[in-house]
């Protein structure tokens, strides 16, 4: 067919076909997204944050995004306060060897994942469903979550809810059930701050119940008064609020009380200012 010495060509040799795309190495993928931060695109770092769509940050990607709005991606933007993510605890992967000096003469496998399941040993790379526990933060397999039922943490016993569960990078519907969890957590918050504000504010009024106010009646307040005038007509000392009091006829004090005013019998004889008070009439 021809070519020389007899030699067949083959079709893909004659003819152009379109190439096809390249495609994702979807290994290298997974274990780019379960390793790096969301927000910086850099490997994670302690401490380690997971927000309520089950995607990782490392917290000071996070601090810096707050602080500055324009460095979150849209894949963060949820994200309003520190408590829209909680801290996770990691179970560190014994063989992952990573961080140590790398040899020419042996082989290291990149495969090998930082983290694992505390119970059953799992890798977190991705290929495993993952998940962690808003109530405590705890990370672990859903495996592992599912063949213990309970609604007490596995490593650290403390209670949780169903609204409590989130899916680490969460995709498709896992993802849709994890938005629509964040929107009902968030309502529960809501709604036991708002009783728990209702219960202080009823805790104050039984405590302002507890003593109660006498009620003055017209009557009460009249009777009242008549006391007043009785006890001024008998105690002298309510007469020194009134104008025609005198401290000069006042039979109660002493004459040496009575020499510090002007008014005293001995002021008339004065040719000098007052032992203790100043007066001008006599400068």
């Amino acid at each position: 067919m021809g070519c020389d010495g007899g030699t067949i060509p083959r079709r893909d040799e004659l003819v152009r076909v379109k190439k096809k795309p390249e495609q994702k190495d979807k290994e290298a993928e997974l274990a780019f997204k379960w390793r790096h931060c969301t927000i910086r695109q850099l490997p994670l770092q302690q401490p380690v944050v997971g927000c309520s769509l089950g995607r990782l940050y490392s917290k000071e990607s996070v601090l810096e995004g707050l602080l500055d709005r324009t460095t979150l991606p849209e894949s963060a933007q949820h994200i309003k306060t520190l408590k829209d993510v909680k801290a996770l605890n990691l179970t560190p992967n014994p063989a992952f060897e990573a961080n140590k000096a790398k040899k020419g003469d042996c082989y290291t496998d990149e495969g090998k994942s930082p983290y694992i399941c505390p119970l059953i040993g799992l890798e977190m790379n991705g290929k495993y469903k993952f998940c962690f526990l808003w109530s405590c933060g705890c990370v672990m397999s859903e495996r592992a979550l599912k063949e213990v039922k309970s609604k007490i943490c596995h490593q650290c016993q403390q209670s949780f809810t169903e609204t409590d569960i989130v899916i680490l990078n969460a995709e498709g519907d896992d993802l849709k059930l994890m938005e629509e969890k964040m929107v009902l957590r968030k309502a529960t918050q809501k709604k036991s701050k708002k009783q728990k504000h209702t219960e202080d504010n009823q805790g104050q009024d039984v405590k302002e119940e507890e003593v109660p106010k006498k009620k003055i009646k017209k009557d009460d307040k009249t009777h009242h008064k008549i006391n007043n005038n009785r006890t001024e007509a008998k105690d002298p000392a309510y007469k020194k609020i009134k104008d025609d009091y005198s401290v000069a006829k006042d039979p109660k004090a002493s004459e040496v009380f009575k020499s510090i005013f002007t008014s005293h019998k001995s002021a008339t004889d004065q040719d000098r200012a007052h032992w203790v008070t100043y007066n001008p009439f006599y400068n």
